[in-house]
C-alpha cells in the first residue's frame, strides 16, 4: 500500500496536484482512492462533476480505479465521535454557559483535522484501495497530535479523558464539572488513542508514505512549504518531493506588447524565486509546473496536467527521496546541533544571521546574486544563542546553546 499527501498554503494547486496524480496512478492501472480533507476547494469541482453529494463522506467513483473521497470534518466528527463532543460540551454547559458557546468551544483547536485524518487510518486498516492520495489543509497542525499517543501513557495514568490530553486534564474537567466520566466514553477516548497510534506509524512509515510540498513561486507559499518541510522533518515524516506550480513562461515581447515591462518583471521574479526554491529545497527533487491558459477542471485538462508532472515511462507512486534535509542531535538539555543539507561546499559562499522570529537567514552566493535561504527553528531552539556554523560535507552545521 502507498500514501500520498500533498501539502502547501491555499490556492498553490494542491487538489488539482492531488487529482491529477490520482489519474495518473489509475491510467496505469492502480486501484487509488483520492481523499480530500481541505473544505475550501472539493474534488467534485476538481472533476465537474454534476449532481454529486459529496456531503455524505461516501466514495464516488470517477474512471476505472479512480475513487474520490471529500471529507466534512463537522460531519465526520458528529458521526464517529458526537459522545465524546457532547460530553466536553457537557462539562461547560453544567456550569451554565449556552449551549451553542460550549459546543464551540469543545472543538478544540486541531480537532477538526484530527478527526479528518483518522479516516486515513481507517481506509488503510479496510486495505479498500491500494492508493492513497491526500490533498492536506494548509495548515500541518494536526501532524503534532501524531505524537499523542507517545504520551498518552503517562498521561492516563494519571489524568483521565480525550479533553484533559487535548485541552487540558479530565478530572480538573470533573471537578469543575461536578461529573464523572462514562465507561463508554472512557473505551471511546482508548479507542482514538489507538488509532492515532496507528496512524502515526502509518504516516511516519517511510517505504509506505511520503508527504509532497506544492508552492507557487512567490515568496509566501514557498516559506510556508519550508515551515512543513522542517516540521516534517521533525515528526519523522519522509518528504520526497516538491512541486513549483504555475510558473509564467518565458515569453521574449517587443517592448511595445509590453510597453511598461509588466510581464517581464513578473517572469523575472518568478525565475529568481524558482532558484530560490531549489535552494531552499535542496536536496529534494524539484518538478516545475506553468502556468496555464485556463482553469484546470474536468478530467481531460486533470489528465494533460498528469501528463505534464510525470513522463510516460513515470511511475508518480515511486519514493523520489527517503532522506532526512534536517536531522537535530541533543546529547544534552543544554546543547543542541541542527544539521541542514545545502547546495554548497564554499565556506565563504554563505553568511548567516538568526532573526527576531525564530528564523535563521542563510545568504547564499548564487549565479544571479546572493539568495537568502530563511529556515524556520525548532521551538526548542528558541531560548537559546547560536554559537557557531560551520560547513561538513554539505551540511550546514549550527551548534546552539541554551542562554544562561
Amino acid at each position: 500500500m502507498r500514501l500520498i499527501i500533498y501539502t502547501g498554503k491555499g490556492g498553490t494547486g494542491k487538489t488539482v496536484t492531488s487529482c491529477s496524480t490520482g489519474i495518473k496512478l489509475a491510467d496505469k492501472g492502480k486501484k487509488t482512492l483520492v481523499i480530500s480533507f481541505d473544505p475550501a476547494h472539493t474534488l467534485s469541482d476538481a472533476f465537474q462533476l454534476k449532481n454529486q453529494n459529496e456531503s455524505n463522506n461516501d466514495e464516488i467513483e470517477i474512471l476505472p480505479n479512480l475513487y474520490i473521497l471529500q471529507i466534512d470534518p463537522i460531519k465526520e466528527m458528529n458521526e464517529q465521535y458526537n459522545d465524546i463532543l457532547t460530553h466536553i460540551a457537557s462539562i461547560f454547559s453544567a456550569k451554565g454557559l449556552d449551549d451553542s458557546l460550549s459546543y464551540e468551544i469543545a472543538m478544540m483547536p486541531g480537532m477538526t483535522q484530527i478527526f479528518s485524518l483518522l479516516k486515513i487510518e481507517e481506509v488503510v486498516r479496510t486495505k479498500r484501495h491500494e492508493y492513497i492520495v491526500a490533498d492536506m489543509p494548509a495548515s500541518g497542525e494536526a501532524l503534532r497530535y501524531l505524537y499523542l499517543p507517545k504520551i498518552a501513557g503517562s498521561i492516563l495514568g494519571k489524568f483521565s479523558g480525550l479533553a484533559g490530553l487535548l485541552s487540558g486534564f479530565s478530572k480538573l474537567f470533573q471537578a469543575f464539572s461536578g461529573t464523572s466520566i462514562s465507561n463508554n466514553i472512557l473505551y471511546q477516548e482508548q479507542e482514538i488513542i489507538d488509532k492515532l497510534d496507528r496512524l502515526s506509524k502509518i504516516i511516519r512509515n517511510c517505504n509506505m508514505t511520503t508527504m509532497r510540498l506544492v508552492a507557487n513561486p512567490d515568496t509566501f507559499s514557498i516559506e510556508n512549504a519550508k515551515r512543513a518541510l522542517m516540521s516534517a522533518s521533525l515528526y519523522g515524516i519522509n518528504v520526497d518531493l516538491a512541486i513549483i506550480n504555475k510558473i509564467l513562461p518565458s515569453i521574449h515581447t517587443n517592448r511595445s506588447a509590453d510597453p511598461h515591462g509588466y510581464y517581464s518583471q513578473w517572469t523575472e521574479f518568478q525565475k529568481k524565486k524558482v532558484e530560490e526554491a531549489r535552494a531552499s529545497f535542496y536536496p529534494l527533487p524539484i518538478k516545475e509546473l506553468p502556468l496555464h491558459q485556463v482553469e484546470l477542471a474536468g478530467i481531460t485538462l486533470l489528465r494533460e496536467n498528469a501528463d505534464l508532472l510525470f513522463n510516460a515511462d513515470e511511475d508518480p507512486a515511486d519514493i523520489y527521496f527517503n532522506e532526512k534535509p534536517f536531522s537535530i542531535i541533543q546529547n544534552d538539555p543544554n546543547h543542541l546541533q541542527l544539521e541542514i543539507k545545502v547546495p554548497f561546499t564554499n565556506q565563504d559562499a554563505f553568511d548567516i544571521q538568526r532573526s527576531t522570529r525564530g528564523e535563521v537567514i542563510v545568504k547564499v552566493r548564487g549565479s544571479v546574486g546572493y539568495i537568502a535561504n530563511i529556515i524556520p527553528l525548532p521551538a526548542i531552539t528558541y531560548n537559546m544563542n547560536i554559537v557557531k556554523a560551520f560547513l561538513n560535507n554539505n551540511k550546514l552545521i549550527i551548534d546552539f546553546a541554551r542562554m544562561p
